[in-house]
């Protein structure tokens, strides 16, 4: 087994090795980064189209015809902008020729700096941490539907079908634990396409299923310009709570702001330069995923009305045809394989180069050995990854068992990162970078901006600690859902 010694953090390149370096080295002294704007779109949509698409006609169904639509288009068009702002800012001082930054808090450190770094820092990696754990849930109650499917095909739907999640979930860390060992983003994108292609086919079935209810009349169904009616269908307060649950659900629906900056890490020095080829990616993603949560959210609640499910895949708002409902089911938990991997990258990257800076002489963490793959070549292994990086699946997929209504909290956590890492720090870096003068037309509508998300996350936290409320006082541990 040949020995191989290699740092994570950024190395010199001497006189002599130059002429090759321009060959296998970027600028900064890394391997050369062969990313284009279709591989970051495809890392996007990984990364945007969640199973939560199906929950849209919940969404939808709360806020009514005009107002559901009006807040996934004013939403869209936000998360692109401000992603544009944050694509100029992966070099400083100059978005084409300036030192490279490789993570957020590397961004916020180049142009803020101060208390904001570690503010950025807690937000982004705790909204990551909180992301994969509840990917693992949501991963394994798509697996229990299946089982649930079938279960009601073959005995009727009247049957409780009730199925544990926890030996799903131990599937699921078991995958993860190996594809963690993908050493970094810019080996993931085949992983990040094939999520993508998973997200169109579940959201397409999802669409197909429900344009099929709509147009086969059977049942009535209720809709509203503006909503669920109180009265009928809610209560006042909880029209109130739900309407606050559902704006901040389509909000971070769009939000990949803490991944951004990694995936544009990964894209080739150009031409097109990295900032333009990032902004075509967000346009593609932003735009693809617009459509798509527009049809599932719309036709969703064509379909059901103002009794739409929270997911109408895994809820069972069909049972038939049971094998397309399988297939889709199939298809949310292998593109969760994909996401989960985009979303903890960055975490397992920020911690494995901490650690080399730290501690530079330390074999464990810095030494790389390589094993020959039969019929997949050289795979390089390095002990300390293994170590941390199984470690962290593994936690992450306790936690998970431990607290199966985590999802509810995954709320808060969203509305807690979304005002800072989707809106305040990109407007803030630009008004930096741009040397945008106080009190000017511009920055003035910046600044409104940014504080009209701002109140859009505190309505979104308050409705999630309601909702998470309810959901300890009618949580029963330890039995099948």
């Amino acid at each position: 087994m040949e020995k191989k010694k290699t740092m994570f953090v950024e190395q010199s390149i001497t006189d002599h090795e130059i002429g090759d370096s321009n060959k296998n080295f970027d600028d900064d002294g890394r391997e050369k980064r062969t990313g284009t704007w279709m591989t970051g779109s495809a890392h996007i949509i990984t990364a945007v189209i969640g199973s939560g698409v199906l929950s849209l006609a919940w969404a939808i169904a709360q806020l009514g015809w005009v107002a559901g639509p009006a807040v996934l288009m004013a939403f869209s068009f936000i998360t692109y902008f401000t992603s544009t702002m944050l694509a100029d800012c992966y070099r400083s001082p100059d978005p084409v020729t300036g030192k490279r930054n490789y993570t957020y808090m590397e961004v916020v450190r180049s142009y803020l700096g101060g208390r904001k770094v570690q503010l950025c820092g807690l937000a982004q990696y705790g909204n990551l941490i909180g992301i994969t754990i509840g990917y693992t849930i949501t991963a394994s109650i798509s697996m229990v539907a299946v089982k649930r499917s079938n279960c009601f095909h073959k005995n009727g739907h009247k049957v409780k079908c009730a199925t544990s999640n926890t030996p799903f979930m131990i599937v699921f860390a078991i995958i993860q634990i190996i594809l963690s060992q993908i050493p970094n983003f810019h080996n993931l994108s085949w992983l990040s396409i094939l999520a993508a292609v998973m997200s169109f086919c579940y959201a397409s079935i999802g669409i197909g299923l429900s344009i099929a209810k709509a147009a086969g009349g059977g049942e009535h169904v209720r809709t509203a310009l503006t909503g669920v009616t109180v009265g009928v269908d809610v209560s006042g307060s909880e029209k109130v709570w739900r309407t606050f649950q559902a704006i901040g659900d389509i909000a971070f629906a769009y939000a990949y702001s803490t991944v951004l900056i990694e995936i544009q890490d990964t894209l080739k020095a150009g031409p097109p330069s990295e900032n333009k080829a990032m902004k075509r990616a967000s346009l593609v993603g932003v735009s693809t995923t617009t459509f798509f949560y527009m049809l599932c959210g719309c036709v969703g609640y064509a379909a059901f009305g103002n009794d739409a499910p929270g997911n109408f895949l895994t809820g069972f708002g069909f049972y038939e045809p049971f094998w397309l409902i399988d297939f889709a089911n199939v298809c949310i938990a292998v593109h969760l394989v994909g996401a989960y991997q985009v979303f903890c990258q960055p975490i397992f990257q920020f911690v494995e180069s901490q650690s080399a800076k730290r501690w530079p002489d330390n074999k464990f963490i810095t030494r790389e050995y390589k094993v020959h793959v039969p019929c997949g070549g050289e795979f390089s292994i390095n002990f300390f990854r293994l170590v941390w990086r199984t470690s962290y699946v593994v936690v992450t997929a306790v936690v998970a068992m431990i607290f199966p209504f985590f999802n509810d909290f995954l709320g808060l956590i969203g509305a807690a990162s979304f005002w800072p890492l989707t809106v305040y720090f990109p407007i803030e870096m630009h008004i930096a970078q741009k040397k945008i003068n106080k009190f000017s037309f511009t920055w003035t509508w910046l600044k409104i901006l940014s504080w009209a998300c701002f109140i859009v996350s505190l309505v979104a936290a308050a409705g999630s600690v309601q909702g998470l409320i309810t959901s300890l006082k009618d949580f029963k541990p330890f039995q099948a859902p």
